[in-house]
């Protein structure tokens, strides 16, 4: 009986020293599981150089036979007395890219496209063309506005010769590219866009789409000049700007391009921005809460018409807060000039563009660009 009682006593041992183990190594295998482990915040990357250095890949090139294409557009802001420059502009950008990828045109203005504006333009392309009237509010200066104010500072402006500083329309205009295009009904089909201005110049050849490329690449925003903004017309943007920022540290891009619009001192703007009339975009960019959210903070203090804010400088500094670094592009193959300034492809860009401009005299490389501090975006990591 005492043999058979001390036999059974090492069994249960055995058995809850194997229990033990299972329920030991069970929990390591659980605790040590990917699915299990705690999250972490992803380490920026360390980039050698900014991303623009590389070629377009070639699976972006000789795609204009294939049936491959972005959900994009080429949008067009115009008045009907603009119709000999947009002419100009539309016949060298079918000539050098749309003839060959056929997207599709969308033509906004204040007031109905005549049926002479029209005809001419429909005759230029066989790609699909609309015509689209912007509503009122999306346009005109808000019923809130002080207008004694709003036109003290006009007046003082154009006796500074500040660039349009005079104008209402330019600061409506400035206004709704800012914060309203992106809403038109005309654009709601669409993830990208185009942005092309009346008497531009296109150079170069593409033979690549950047459609494509932006939603290949994951590319939020691209530019082709960068340059410092007129100080007197957005005296208190960056304050408003820091504002936001202290208020929704939340909505901030990981990894972002702040730091590309800081002065030494790390606490004012230094005026850069990307120059909006060329520029290539993802719409949702626009459309996010995020972006939504700062420019109606913005739009409230009323800097639009009190100061004579652009739309240049508000999405520079809104695809800075609300993009990774990396997602923001500079395109060296894209030839462009709006007076007085142009960006002309180099080296073996400007060969197989087929480019018909001086590569020479490109803003892009003169001293006044912002395209360096851009660049250090990506060389200050490696000494993070």
């Amino acid at each position: 009986m005492p043999r058979t009682r001390h036999l059974v006593l090492i069994v249960v041992t055995i058995a809850i020293t194997l229990y033990y183990i299972v329920i030991s190594r069970n929990k390591y295998l659980l605790d040590t599981s990917p699915s299990h482990q705690p999250s972490e915040i992803p380490r920026p990357r360390l980039w050698h150089e900014p991303p623009y250095k590389a070629p377009i890949p070639e699976k972006y090139y000789h795609t204009a036979n294939s049936t491959r294409r972005a959900s994009a557009v080429i949008l067009i802001l115009a008045r009907n007395r603009n119709l000999p420059g947009v002419v100009s502009s539309m016949t060298q950008l079918e000539d050098k890219f749309n003839r060959k990828f056929g997207y599709p045109y969308v033509f906004l203005n204040e007031v109905p496209f005549t049926e002479e504006f029209k005809q001419e333009i429909t005759a230029l392309t066989s790609a699909p063309v609309q015509f689209g009237l912007i509503p009122p509010e999306h346009w005109y200066q808000p019923s809130w506005i002080d207008e004694s104010r709003a036109s003290a500072a006009r007046e003082r402006m154009g006796k500074a010769h500040v660039i349009y500083g005079d104008s209402i329309s330019y600061r409506n205009m400035c206004r709704f590219q800012s914060g309203f295009f992106f809403r038109h009904e005309l654009l709601k089909p669409y993830k990208y866009y185009w942005r092309v201005e009346p008497d531009v110049n296109f150079f170069c050849h593409l033979d690549f789409d950047p459609f494509l490329f932006m939603e290949g690449e994951g590319k939020k925003y691209a530019f082709t000049v960068a340059l410092p903004e007129v100080k007197k017309t957005i005296r208190s943007l960056w304050s408003n700007v820091k504002a936001f920022m202290k208020q929704n540290p939340d909505l901030l891009s990981p990894d972002n391009a702040v730091d590309m619009l800081l002065d030494r001192t790390k606490e004012y703007y230094n005026m850069c921005h990307f120059w909006s009339n060329f520029e290539i975009a993802d719409l949702d960019l626009w459309r996010s809460d995020a972006y939504m959210k700062f420019f109606e903070w913005l739009d409230s203090t009323g800097g639009f018409y009190y100061e004579r804010w652009g739309d240049a400088p508000i999405h520079t500094i809104g695809a800075a807060l609300f993009a990774r670094k990396d997602q923001i592009h500079f395109f060296k193959e894209i030839g462009y000039a709006h007076i007085p300034y142009q960006q002309c492809p180099q080296g073996p860009a400007h060969a197989r563009g087929r480019c018909e401009c001086d590569a020479e005299k490109s803003f892009e490389y003169r001293g006044s660009t912002c395209l360096a501090r851009y660049d250090r975006l990506f060389s200050d990591a490696l000494e993070q």
